[in-house]
């Protein structure tokens, strides 16, 4: 019996971000995995997609920020293959210091964008301090 790879700490973390919020799920697909709300994509962990060399985490954006992002930082951000012309970016796992309060956050608008108007605004409460 092969013995069993260990996962990559960097998907284990972004699991955990993830599956915390309301009805969340992941699949994995080799060394790619996708997170869905009632079966729609809110983020995908992409390693080496397509044999880019990069490893990243792929969220939904707000219209013509994912261009804006990529624009102001694309050494941190670029447009994925396929999802980036339909409003998606991705952010770098791969070079540097990962600013795992960042990954949470545009996790979480992504979810936002995505999640059923029952279970936006659980997410979009806690954002808001104050509330």
């Amino acid at each position: 019996m092969a013995p069993k790879l260990s996962e990559d700490p960097r998907l284990t973390r972004l699991s955990k971000i993830c599956l915390a919020l309301p009805e969340a799920v992941r699949a994995l697909r080799g060394d790619h995995a996708d997170f869905r709300v009632r079966q729609k994509v809110f983020a995908y962990f992409l390693n080496n997609h397509h044999g880019d060399g990069i490893v990243s985490v792929c969220v939904k954006s707000a219209l013509g920020e994912n261009v804006d992002r990529v624009g102001a930082q694309p050494e941190r951000y670029y447009l994925p293959a396929y999802i980036g012309p339909r409003g998606w970016f991705g952010m770098r796992l791969d070079s540097g210091a990962i600013d795992w309060h960042e990954v949470e956050n545009i996790v979480e608008l992504s979810y936002c964008l995505v999640a059923p108007k029952s279970l936006a605004p659980i997410v979009e409460q806690r954002r808001t301090p104050g509330r």
